[in-house]
C-alpha cells in the first residue's frame, strides 16, 4: 500500500515566458494534480521560484524532481522536509459586517492570530492572514458564522529553516547537525 501525503518542491527556474507551462504539463503528463502553486522572481530578476505541493507517495514525489531537473530551464530542485521548512500562505478574506458588534467581533478574530483588517465597508470587512494552512483553515472556520462574501489564498509558499537553501552552492559549510535540528 501506497504512503501517499503532501510533498513540497522548490524549483528555481529561468525566469521566461512558458516554463511555468511547461512545469506544470509535467505534473499533468504523470497524473499528478498540483495541490499549490507559487511563482514569483528571486532577489535575482532572471530567477523565478516555483513552490509546488503535490500528493504522492516519496518513490513519485522523488521521480517527480527527477523529471524537473530534465526540464532546459530549470536550474534547481528541492523536495522539502517538513521538519526543515517554513511553510506559509497568504489569505484574504471578505466577511458580512453590517453592524458594530460583528465588526468588533471579526476584528477580534482577525487581532487573535495576528491578522490586518485591510478594507473597511459599512456592509464588509477584508482581512489578510498569512500563516500556516491550520491557522488559515481556523480562521475560514470561525468567520463563516459571518458569512463569507469572497475567499483568495495563494499558493504556499516555503523556505529551509538555518542556513539551508535551495542552491547547495550557497550553502554555508560547516552547518553543525544535532540529530535532525540545525544549531
Amino acid at each position: 500500500m501506497s504512503n501517499i501525503k503532501r510533498h513540497t518542491l522548490s524549483v528555481q527556474t529561468a525566469n521566461e515566458a512558458g516554463v511555468l507551462s511547461q512545469v506544470s504539463r509535467l505534473f499533468s503528463r504523470k497524473g499528478y494534480n498540483i495541490e499549490s502553486l507559487a511563482v514569483g522572481t528571486t532577489d535575482t530578476p532572471k530567477i523565478s521560484r516555483i513552490t509546488i505541493e503535490v500528493l504522492a507517495d516519496d518513490r513519485h514525489a522523488e521521480l517527480l524532481c527527477n523529471q524537473l531537473r530534465k526540464l532546459l530551464p530549470v536550474h534547481s530542485v528541492k523536495l522539502l522536509e517538513p521538519t526543515q521548512a517554513i511553510r506559509r500562505q497568504l489569505v484574504l478574506i471578505k466577511v458580512r459586517a453590517a453592524t458594530s458588534e460583528v465588526r468588533n467581533e471579526v476584528i477580534q478574530i482577525a487581532n487573535i492570530f495576528r491578522g490586518s483588517i485591510i478594507d473597511v465597508c459599512s456592509e464588509t470587512l477584508t482581512l489578510s492572514l498569512i500563516g500556516a494552512e491550520e491557522k488559515t483553515d481556523a480562521v475560514e472556520t470561525l468567520l463563516k458564522e459571518f458569512g463569507i462574501v469572497e475567499l483568495v489564498r495563494t499558493g504556499m509558499i516555503a523556505l529551509e529553516r538555518g542556513q539551508y537553501t535551495i542552491d547547495e552552492n550557497t550553502k554555508e559549510k560547516g552547518e553543525f547537525h544535532y540529530g535532525k535540528h540545525v544549531l
